[in-house]
């Protein structure tokens, strides 16, 4: 491959493979879909939409998400599929419910003092499993293991076809224990129980194997270890599943009303977009105006005005009857559980603070982030140095002086380094979004950019094109050769090493616009505490997980949106509020929810008192008795997680579904494989 280098020299190397990082085009058939549903395409090809309702397409009614509208990542793909689900839900919530039909399920079949009767499924999982373990020999190891009487082997277990026939095996040989070896429990265990549910059985007599993730897919070129590990797997899954015993889940009502915390665009949207659906809804704003970051800008990079945005955002957020606001006003104390939290607010005006309770079934986070204050490039010093929201309300004055005849901005003002590694993602779209209005304002203006990298992505290339296209300079400076501003007689210059010319440029200016990093608010960390919730090492909250649950937390019932979560703009923050609001409704919309059948549960005779349980505890579900001084557990908030009955020094807390016996006998069967028949002797 020969390609040249950034000082200008032509390199050739050998490769042994050549990847191709492609971009994505839309789809062949895009026209014609939008000929038959009358809605509209862009300049690209993709399906238009309007920055301030980025799920929605030129004719009511019919929504978008992913692809269609522009290339974007799964977590982004997600999130706007959750979006577009919400506006629907506003649409249909006078419905709501008027074509739910209740799934029925046969009575559960008592197997108290049935001797355990275990049906065995192998999986093949076409050639994942089965291209590398020898799937009929572990079938027939598993015939050898105790209280066994169903072993079989089937090509996809999770097929509806398998599904009918495991059901038909337990009611025909009356099995009360059920294993199927295969993929991952995070993945497939809810499938399998629904089955043993419909099959008459108690979803909680049921074990996985997992003989792909953590098997065959980690020796594919060990054939032979990765078919003596499934055995290991089976074995150990056969024996716990032998313990088991019923569990029942508890239902508990749903108090339907929701808790935004944070008044800018994110919290608006997310409020408005929850009380639509005829949900009550508490908005918390800590200041004395809704708007957050809406309030210093203008318009978009597209041109779009947020000043009317913000105007309409704000009249319906107040007109709203559903919406109840709290402003000058922070979240002090949190509660409770999912769909049933208790939150205490507290009101300052002035020297006088008064406190609320309220009462909520779930809560967004959409507490916004900030310019960071930096003291780089002589800012704070020189009044010609500005930051970009600085430089944006300058533009839009009306009372502005007379414009700039030169500005440089410079980016990545204190981010995408050690100390804060992070990209803060808008300040590119941002600098150039400014410097085009400043061109066109005042053509004769001289404007560059000094940059890193410019990562203005998706459709926000087109206008980095035009802003070269207007005779906006960029250069390229080296972080490890920053530009200087030199403050001299009353002028001001920028000294830049450009790293394409190679060699230093002295630039007089008329102003220095930063593009400073993005930090996150500043009371990030009291909340997380409160709310049991995770921050990321930047101090941003960080979600369940990237790409199944980006707007989720691990805590049930607490969700997050806009700049809480990371730096994003005004379109991406739409959606994500309207995510947020969209996931925040699958629990609102029910009467009541269960609660996790595997908790932990103390065995009295055994505590000591010590507390070692109730320090451990991630969800703050274990207390000690006021009264005996032993742990208590509330089985609403606890999820089972185990940190309790792994840390109990006297083995006082069993986690239902995994007792110390259950998984004491797992260890002694892989460990001393023999042990089976003695333990199968004594059982």
């Amino acid at each position: 491959m020969e390609y040249e280098d950034e000082k200008g020299v032509f390199n050739r190397d050998v490769f042994d493979l050549a990847v191709l990082s492609v971009g994505l085009e839309p789809g062949a058939d895009f026209s014609v879909l939008a000929e038959k549903l009358g809605i509209e395409l862009n300049e690209h090809g993709f399906f238009r939409t309007h920055r301030f309702t980025p799920q929605d397409t030129t004719r009511k009614g019919i929504f978008l998400c992913g692809v269609a509208s522009e290339p974007r990542d799964i977590p982004e793909s997600v999130t706007q599929a959750s979006a577009s689900a919400a506006r629907v839900q506003a649409l249909l919530s006078e419905v709501r419910g008027k074509l739910v039909t209740t799934k029925t399920y046969p009575p559960e079949r008592d197997i108290s003092g049935e001797p355990p009767r275990i049906g065995v499924f192998v999986c093949h999982c076409g050639i994942n499993i089965g291209g590398i373990v020898d799937v009929p020999s572990v079938v027939e190891y598993a015939r050898s293991l105790p209280n066994v009487v169903h072993v079989e082997e089937n090509l996809y277990t999770c097929s509806q076809d398998t599904q009918e026939k495991i059901k038909a095996v337990i009611i025909e040989k009356q099995l009360n224990r059920i294993v199927v070896a295969s993929c991952s429990p995070r993945t497939h265990e809810p499938l399998f129980q629904e089955t043993m549910r419909e099959a008459g059985l108690n979803p909680h007599l049921f074990e996985m194997a997992n003989i792909r993730d953590q098997c065959s897919w980690v020796h594919m070129f060990n054939k032979s270890a990765a078919t003596a590990k499934s055995k290991d797997l089976v074995r150990m899954a056969v024996h716990k599943v032998r313990m088991a015993v019923p569990l029942k889940t508890t239902p508990v009502p749903v108090k339907h009303s929701a808790l935004v915390v944070g008044g800018g665009l994110s919290g608006m949207t997310s409020a408005l977009a929850i009380a639509e659906q005829g949900y009550e809804v508490i908005l918390v704003e800590k200041t004395n105006s809704l708007g957050g970051n809406l309030l210093r800008l203008d318009r978009t990079i597209d041109d779009c005005d947020v000043k009317v945005l913000l105007r309409e955002l704000v009249t319906k957020v107040k007109a709203h009857p559903g919406i109840k606001c709290f402003l000058q006003s922070e979240v002090t104390g949190v509660s409770g559980f999912v769909g049933n939290y208790e939150t205490v607010i507290t009101t300052t005006r002035g020297k006088t603070k008064k406190q609320y309770t309220v009462n909520h079934g779930v809560a967004i986070i959409a507490t916004g982030a900030s310019e960071a204050k930096v003291e780089e490039y002589s800012y704070g010093r020189n009044k010609k140095v500005l930051t970009l929201l600085e430089f944006e309300s300058m533009l839009a004055s009306k009372k502005r002086a007379v414009l700039p005849r030169s500005v440089a901005f410079i980016l990545c003002v204190g981010s995408r380094e050690p100390e804060h590694p992070y990209c803060s993602r808008v300040c590119c779209t941002s600098a150039i979004k400014n410097a085009i209005r400043l061109k066109k304002i005042s053509p004769d203006t001289k404007v560059w950019i000094l940059y890193r990298d410019i990562r203005t992505y998706g459709f926000r290339e087109t206008y980095y094109t035009l802003a070269r296209e207007l005779g906006i300079d960029f250069i390229r400076y080296d972080v490890q050769r920053k530009p200087k501003v030199i403050s001299s007689g009353g002028r001001t210059s920028i000294v830049v090493h450009d790293m394409l010319l190679g060699r230093e440029l002295n630039i007089p200016v008329d102003n220095v616009v930063l593009a400073v990093r993005i930090e996150p608010a500043v009371d990030n960390a009291r909340l997380a505490m409160l709310f049991k919730v995770p921050l990321n090492a930047d101090g941003f909250f960080l979600e369940a997980h990237a790409k199944l649950r980006p707007v989720d937390f691990a805590t049930e019932g607490v969700f997050l949106c806009g700049m809480a979560h990371y730096p994003k703009d005004i379109s991406e923050s739409i959606c994500q509020s309207l995510a947020a609001a969209g996931r925040a409704s699958t629990i609102l919309s029910k009467e009541n929810i269960e609660v996790e059948a595997r908790v932990a549960r103390v065995r009295t005779e055994y505590c000591s008192g010590c507390g070692a349980c109730v320090d451990v505890c991630p969800y703050k579900a274990i207390k000690l008795d006021e009264v005996t001084g032993l742990a208590s557990v509330n089985e609403t908030v606890c999820k089972g997680c185990g940190a309790c009955s792994a840390t109990c020094r006297c083995g006082a807390i069993d986690l239902s579904g995994f007792t110390d016996r259950q998984i004491t006998e797992m260890l002694n069967v892989v460990v001393v494989p023999d042990m089976e028949e003695k333990i199968s002797d004594s059982a």
